[in-house]
């Protein structure tokens, strides 16, 4: 076996590892991003091992490491790349396997469904309950599609991505503006990247959902990536299990059933670099260089491109580390710094959003921070509105999310 494949391996970012229910003597190490759904058993004592494969030790360093812990004598090289052989077979190790498998798919499978139904009457009835619920609405969305009038100085929006059960009916709120006066041709959706340490992510795979498959738009990605540079495939695979598109690409296919559009899917990753330096993230050069992208593909392009911001807002509680539970006061506090932020967005003054969020130290994990800078900077909106807001508060209040809906205009 070539050792040279296993110079410094790495397991993929998304392994994970469970005690062996029924055998204490093992663990398994398993994919939570679900792009394998296969599961490799080891033995406990060889957990050193697996810490080690972190993209920083050679195969040398892990059979010393191993010698020094044991007290014995080195294991054999073939031993271990018989292990990381079994590991790169379940799609669990980064590295050119990996790769291959998901360069021959040109459609995305759903990663979603649990979070709507499989069925595609069930889902259409299940979006259509979200604008009917308690806090959405109130409207049946199949009249508005039907009676909408027109505007084209809507031409962006932040969205939720929290699941439909516990963010539905602010989903809805969104999508009743695009209904009533939206006329678009390609969707350009920034979202939330929760499965890529890349800073932006692409992929020209088109979307499958229950309601059918909706295209990426080629010609456009074909501009952003020549205007861009290399790089922004490198972690494709990061798209299979990302929910941030998925739920939006849903909610348009079923408002818009019969009229044909195209989607450009952009995984954003972290901005946190950028609050820690407080540092404007148009000054950051590969985020300056996407959004001249942005702005580049959108006039080659020569459509009607409709920004979408799939994010969400304030994640706090013990489930995000905090050290206390959520109560009212908190909940008030965090109520608070949001809209403070959604201010900032509603008078379309992006750096107001920036320095709001360096002021805090982005303590509360702002989420929606880097998919709706980068949307503001390329618009450059005249205005916004919000139209929704709402925190989901768990009952023992381990966790808290906030969210909101707000639309952006450009005169």
């Amino acid at each position: 076996m070539n050792a040279s494949r296993f110079d410094k391996p790495r397991l993929r970012p998304s392994v994970s590892a469970v005690p062996d229910e029924r055998d204490s003597r093992f663990i398994w190490l398993f994919d939570r991003a679900q792009l394998s759904d296969r599961a490799v058993r080891v033995p406990v004592e060889l957990i050193p091992v697996i810490e080690m494969l972190d993209g920083q030790h050679t195969l040398r360093d892990i059979q010393l490491q191993l010698m020094r812990w044991s007290g014995g004598s080195l294991v054999p090289v073939e031993w271990l790349e018989g292990l990381l052989q079994h590991l790169e077979n379940a799609l669990l190790l980064e590295g050119e396997a990996f790769r291959r498998h998901f360069a021959q798919l040109s459609v995305r499978p759903p990663a979603c469904i649990g979070v709507y139904p499989a069925q595609p009457r069930q889902v259409r009835e299940h979006l259509r309950r979200q604008f009917m619920r308690t806090g959405g609405p109130g409207v049946d969305p199949e009249q508005l599609s039907r009676n909408g009038t027109h505007s084209s100085s809507l031409r962006g929006a932040l969205i939720p991505h929290i699941d439909y059960h516990r963010g539905g009916h602010s989903y809805a709120w969104a999508y009743k503006e695009l209904l009533e006066h939206l006329q678009a041709d390609i969707f350009v959706i920034l979202g939330t990247s929760h499965y890529s340490t890349r800073r932006f992510t692409l992929t020209r795979c088109d979307f499958e959902t229950p309601l059918g498959i909706v295209q990426t738009d080629k010609r456009y990605i074909q501009h952003l990536a020549d205007a861009y540079g290399d790089g922004l495939f490198d972690d494709e695979p990061a798209h299979w299990p990302e929910h941030s598109i998925e739920l939006q690409v849903l909610f348009l296919q079923y408002c818009f059933p019969d009229t044909p559009f195209r989607i450009v899917p952009i995984a954003v990753g972290s901005f946190q670099d950028c609050i820690e330096q407080a540092r404007l993230p148009e000054e950051v050069p590969d985020i300056a260089q996407m959004l001249a992208a942005l702005k580049i593909a959108e006039r080659e392009s020569g459509a009607r491109i409709f920004y979408i911001s799939s994010g969400d807002l304030a994640h706090i509680g013990p489930k995000f580390g905090d050290a206390q539970a959520v109560d009212e006061e908190w909940l008030l506090h965090s109520r608070q710094r949001d809209q403070r932020l959604l201010d900032c967005l509603a008078s379309a003054d992006r750096h107001a959003f920036f320095e709001t969020l360096v002021e805090e130290g982005d303590q509360r994990r702002i989420c929606g921070f880097p998919p709706t800078y980068t949307l503001m900077s390329v618009l450059e909106p005249t205005s916004g509105r919000l139209v929704h807001y709402d925190q989901y508060v768990a009952s023992n209040g381990f966790e808290s999310v906030s969210f909101a809906s707000l639309m952006f205009y450009k005169n």
